[in-house]
């Protein structure tokens, strides 16, 4: 899982951890513990390794931040391997490219599309205490510009929230609820 810390990343160790997977997450420094503690068994500290070198292999390669191209991670993939990817019109071409020709490839689902049935497995986990959320800061909504900058640093850990002030009046006099 390569942005193991981010928001996509920190749901997605959960989640394989949950269905039985061994994760070895990529993330730096600061995050190591943090993704640990979700369930992570092995740890890259991509500041000090890059995992596309260090001889390991791969069932599948997630890059929940975009960051790894399938040029870069297929020979860290085992035969039969799949990258899956978030993002890029390339890896959509991929996807349909390497489904016919390669044992290794590219997942790209698009459009993502998620059922009843998915968000009710996702409160099931947060009600048994199988998944958790992981903030790294709450906006009011009027600062989401500067909710969206800190976003772009590109150094936020899980998910950025905005929130609702549910006594602030609106256009009818009432708070939101």
């Amino acid at each position: 899982m390569y942005g193991a810390s981010g928001s996509i990343g920190t749901a997605g160790v959960q989640l394989a951890r949950y269905f039985g997977a061994d994760v070895t997450a990529v993330c730096n420094t600061k995050n190591i513990e943090l993704v640990r503690s979700l369930g992570a068994d092995t740890l890259v500290d991509y500041t000090q390794e890059d995992f596309t070198k260090n001889g390991q292999t791969y069932d599948a390669i997630f890059d929940a931040v975009g960051k790894h191209s399938f040029e870069r991670c297929k020979g860290s993939l085992k035969s039969g391997g799949s990258y899956l990817a978030t993002d890029g019109f390339r890896n959509l071409i991929l996807a349909l490219w390497t489904s016919r020709v390669r044992d290794k490839k590219v997942i790209f689902k698009l459009p993502p599309r998620y059922t009843k049935q998915d968000i009710l497995f996702l409160k099931e986990l947060i009600e048994a205490g199988k998944y958790r959320a992981v903030i790294d800061r709450c906006y009011a909504l009027e600062d989401v510009v500067e909710a969206a900058r800190y976003v772009e640093t590109e150094q936020k850990t899980g998910n950025v929230v905005l929130t609702i002030d549910a006594g602030q009046p609106t256009e009818n006099g009432k708070g939101n609820q």
